[in-house]
């Protein structure tokens, strides 16, 4: 096995939305190889129950260890961050270990109307972590939270036509209207939503649609960058960063690796949209269930 700084980091979601957190790790950690991995077979995490979430969740960090060898994992979802980090902290207590959450303490400090939208998947919303982490905040401001039923599926099905016309395009738009409606008004008077948190990291990737509802002025916020700082200072409390001056990587493919167990073309072209990644760089891979 490699030396410690020269192993890979480890990242993971349910499908292609984790590629947003990729995206920000890649820039805080330029000297860095990743194995990301899409669980895009056993997707949308957010619509299924915890047991099955931290099952997948389970397998996924195990595979990862043994097959790549990972010095750190990111939990780049926030169903299974909260269905299972505690669970996967507990069972690998020598791996640094970073998870999301909907960034409510960011937006704490952003929101001048006192007013905050919280958009997420059903499992993160009605989990009891994000639960306890609103309950620590509530009095400061007043959160306003939506569940997004099917909005991470259909940015999933998008990635491959971006044609405004394509159905999951379509649909993205139709989602998003409907929920910001239910949210109530943006704005930055007082009493409307002047900050949008971006609970899933699917959702970053649906910002235009969201920014025709909410508008210019109401501040999005998602994970991505905390998650990357927080990786790199785990990393250096390991001694296992990688040194500017170690040897470099000839080309971009060969510092990210990515794997899905669903369809190989959508995450080839989520890849190639998002991350300006070749087909090259993306391979399928089977995650069974680990044994009990």
């Amino acid at each position: 096995m490699p030396a410690a700084t020269q192993r890979p980091i480890g990242v993971f979601d349910s499908g292609v939305g984790g590629l947003s957190v990729l995206r920000a790790l890649r820039a805080e950690l330029p000297h860095e190889r990743f194995v990301y991995l899409a669980d895009s077979a056993h997707a949308p995490y957010g619509e299924r129950g915890d047991a099955y979430v931290a099952e997948r969740t389970h397998a996924i960090a195990g595979h990862l260890q043994r097959t790549h060898g990972i010095k750190a994992l990111v939990v780049a979802c926030n169903t299974a961050t909260a269905a299972a980090i505690h669970e996967v902290r507990a069972r690998h207590p020598g791996l640094p270990l970073v998870g999301v959450e909907p960034a409510l303490k960011p937006a704490l400090a952003l929101t001048r109307t006192g007013r905050v939208g919280v958009i997420g998947t059903r499992g993160t919303l009605a989990s009891a972590k994000f639960q306890r982490l609103q309950a620590s905040l509530q009095g400061a401001v007043e959160f306003v939270v939506q569940p997004c039923d099917g909005l991470a599926h259909a940015i999933e099905r998008s990635t491959a036509d971006t044609h405004p016309d394509d159905p999951a395009t379509a649909e993205i738009r139709a989602l998003c209207a409907r929920y910001t409606a239910a949210l109530g008004r943006f704005g930055t008077a007082p009493g409307e939503i002047d900050t949008l948190v971006l609970g899933c990291t699917h959702y970053i990737f649906a910002e235009d649609a969201l920014r025709t509802h909410t508008g210019p002025q109401v501040r999005l916020v998602e994970t991505g960058e905390p998650v990357a700082r927080q990786t790199r200072r785990l990393l250096e409390a390991a001694g296992t960063l990688t040194a500017a001056d170690g040897p470099a990587t000839a080309t971009a493919t060969a510092t990210a690796s990515l794997f899905t167990t669903g369809a190989l073309p959508l995450l080839q072209a989520a890849a190639h949209r998002w991350l300006q990644l070749p087909a090259s760089a993306c391979a399928m891979v089977e995650v069974p269930r680990e044994a009990a």
